[in-house]
């Protein structure tokens, strides 16, 4: 008989409300990913295991707040839980940097070898009432290279499955936007950040360990589900990015926000129809330039006459931080 791996439950930084919580995460069989090992053997092994997942499908979990309040959630045929209800006042349950802090554990776990003692941390982000405005960021070709216009998306595969998390290259002065903005033009506003990308969730630790170790702001990462051919649950009827982008800014009615995203793919169609949407809510978009001559044409095209809200195509960091200086997003 093969020995089986123990459980676990990945607990996904969401966001959410005082009076409404947003929870998300994964059950899997622990297959001992190490993102700190070095060594191309350990890569690889690495990368086959984050995509050979052993779900735990249809389990009960039992969500424990510090108000004491207890949910229950059931995972899906692929193993996620989610959680969108409403909640009692959670004011008083709220640390400085204004995160929820939760423990997730399986509500049945008789004959189960279980990590952690079967107590999983999950944290949910409540925006501090000192922030001015929200920033809502795509990842791949915004914070860090993924090839996303290679002709032969060979340059994607190899950077996303081939390179060690803490090899990864973000782009010169990226954190820096990010911890300014996050800062606000007071030093203290806590503005807060969400990370949204059309990365599979089997990136998530991924990319959460890239962020912390180029000193990026914390804050809610929004993926994907990783669809195969063979997969027959139903599509929506708008794109992932934008069904998230669209629930942010409505979990926050009086908050503005500003959008970044890259010219490599669809983000600034997205951005401009947010706006269309939500006229009043967008104070920025910053979209980083692609070396492609024919999707930076339409771009350009795009916003050559838009004034609704300020838009800037830019390469470097310095861009945008002098523009938002303008804007007073910054000091």
């Amino acid at each position: 008989m093969f020995k089986k791996d123990p459980l676990q439950i990945i607990a996904f930084q969401s966001y959410g409300t005082k009076t409404h919580l947003y929870l998300r995460g994964r059950a899997l069989e622990d297959e001992s990913i190490d993102l700190s090992k070095k060594g191309f053997f350990s890569l690889l092994r690495n990368t086959w295991k984050r995509f050979e997942t052993d779900e735990v499908r249809h389990e009960t979990l039992k969500i424990q707040l510090p108000n004491e309040q207890v949910l229950y959630s059931d995972t899906n045929s692929e193993g996620y839980y989610l959680v969108d209800e409403q909640t009692n006042d959670l004011t008083d349950s709220i640390n400085e940097e204004g995160w929820l802090n939760y423990e997730i554990a399986y509500d049945v776990f008789k004959d189960k070898l279980i990590n952690l003692e079967n107590r999983f941390p999950g944290e949910m982000l409540i925006p501090s009432e000192s922030s001015k405005f929200g920033v809502i960021s795509d990842i791949d070709d915004t914070l860090l290279e993924t090839g996303v216009v290679s002709k032969l998306k060979w340059k994607v595969l190899v950077n996303s499955l081939f390179k060690h998390a803490e090899n990864r290259m973000a782009f010169a002065g990226a954190a820096t936007i990010y911890s300014k903005l996050h800062q606000g033009i007071s030093g203290e506003e806590a503005n807060p950040i969400f990370y949204v990308s059309n990365s599979p969730w089997n990136l998530y630790r991924y990319l959460e360990y890239f962020l912390k170790h180029n000193n990026f702001p914390k804050g809610p990462i929004l993926l994907r589900d990783f669809r195969t051919p063979f997969d027959k649950t139903k599509k929506r009827k708008v794109s992932h990015k934008e069904h998230e982008i669209k629930n942010i800014i409505k979990t926050y009615p009086n908050m503005e926000f500003v959008l970044i995203g890259d010219a490599g793919e669809h983000d600034i169609d997205i951005y401009l129809d947010v706006v269309k949407h939500y006229p009043d809510r967008i104070k920025a978009i910053y979209i980083r330039t692609v070396n492609h001559k024919k999707r930076m044409l339409r771009i350009q095209r795009l916003i050559k006459d838009y004034t609704n809200v300020p838009v800037l195509l830019f390469k470097d960091s310095e861009e945008v931080l002098e523009h938002a200086k303008q804007l007073k997003l910054i000091a």
